[in-house]
């Protein structure tokens, strides 16, 4: 979506298909952009979700299918491939960590099929590239890029939603943006609280998100007894003023493709302790931290360093950040791989 409002829409529009159970789609937004939704059955009915595709592309004559579900994106690539679909994307958004037994076989399983199908392959860092296609693959890295602008520090913004909060000027506080599921692993974070209390008793950590997994990581924090020290604030469309109020950010993920919550926190100023599950292309500033989940007591030594610290926010974002995550330039630039891909797709059918 963020691509989708900043694309050049007179040059390409996009269509969204999406599972009958999708949440949070906007469909709204996205009618008045010019884009249509189409929903089609959830992809654990693979027999009536792969017919419904192909009638689908048949009948659309899409020249490009985009598909940005990781290990998934076999079963609509091989659909676009059976339809015609001349230039088909795989796009690897993700890897796979401890934690999630039955999701990791059906990516072990599906991982070697996902060269088969696409005529392009996407990552969103090399990272995700490397795990999925390979190595030794070719693929084209496009950044999940932000408006920059939005989330650069601004003192009066910090104090306005540290008070909508409830956050004291002297209270340290630690924030975290994830859907609550086993990848982000939020329950560690609430133990390395509880341990961080007693030496830091003014901390405060606020979890942005919702998910299956928010209920336990609720009753977690009240056995521990540090239920009132935690805000869940669920869905906001507000994050980038909440980067703001934060401390410092804390990202204790399994694994990810990239770990985009941390750039955005970064171009806030905000010093960030990441898992070392999280790609080092996550670094943008040069001051983050990667620590192993299995050292609790670093992660606690190094939130309670950056708390005895008065951190410099009005920092400057280099020129390569600003390149490289610039949703305006890199929309340009995804517009320019969609056309020229297409362009080559119609002069290759137009020799045959």
């Amino acid at each position: 979506m963020n691509y989708y409002r900043h694309i050049d829409r007179n040059k390409v529009q996009f269509d969204f298909l999406v599972d009958d159970d999708s949440t949070r789609v906007p469909e709204e937004e996205i009618k008045e952009l010019g884009g249509r939704v189409l929903h089609i059955p959830p992809y654990q009915h693979p027999l009536r979700y792969r017919k419904e595709l192909v009638r689908l592309f048949h009948e659309e004559h899409w020249p490009i299918v985009h598909s940005h579900i990781n290990t998934l994106s076999v079963f609509p690539l091989s659909a676009a491939k059976k339809a015609g679909v001349p230039v088909r994307i795989a796009h690897s958004h993700s890897t796979m960590g401890k934690g999630e037994f039955a999701k990791n076989l059906m990516k072990l399983a599906l991982r070697p099929l996902s060269n088969l199908y696409p005529t392009e392959r996407f990552a969103c860092s090399e990272y995700a590239g490397k795990w999925l296609f390979g190595r030794d693959a070719d693929f084209t890295v496009i950044p999940n890029a932000i408006e920059l602008e939005k989330f650069h520090f601004d003192p009066v913004l910090r104090q306005e939603t540290r008070k909508e909060l409830g956050i004291a000027d002297g209270m340290f506080l630690i924030g975290h943006v994830g859907r609550f599921m086993p990848q982000k692993n939020q329950a560690f974070l609430v133990d390395v609280l509880a341990e961080l209390l007693p030496q830091k008793p003014d901390t405060m950590l606020a979890f942005v998100g919702d998910g299956p997994d928010r209920p336990d990581v609720q009753q977690h924090a009240q056995e521990l007894g540090i239920g009132d020290h935690i805000l869940f604030l669920g869905q906001r469309t507000d994050v980038n003023h909440l980067y703001q109020a934060f401390d410092a950010f804390c990202l204790p993920s399994r694994y990810e493709g990239l770990g985009m919550v941390a750039i955005e926190a970064q171009v806030a100023g905000c010093p960030c302790v990441l898992s070392d599950q999280v790609p080092h292309e996550a670094d943008i500033s040069g001051k983050t931290s990667f620590i192993s989940l299995d050292n609790k007591s670093s992660w606690i030594s190094t939130v309670l360093n950056i708390s005895s610290q008065i951190a410099n926010r009005q920092i400057e974002t280099s020129n390569i950040c600003a390149e490289k995550y610039d949703i305006s330039a890199s929309a340009n630039r995804l517009t320019f791989l969609y056309v020229s891909s297409a362009e080559s797709a119609n002069g290759w059918e137009e020799t045959l």
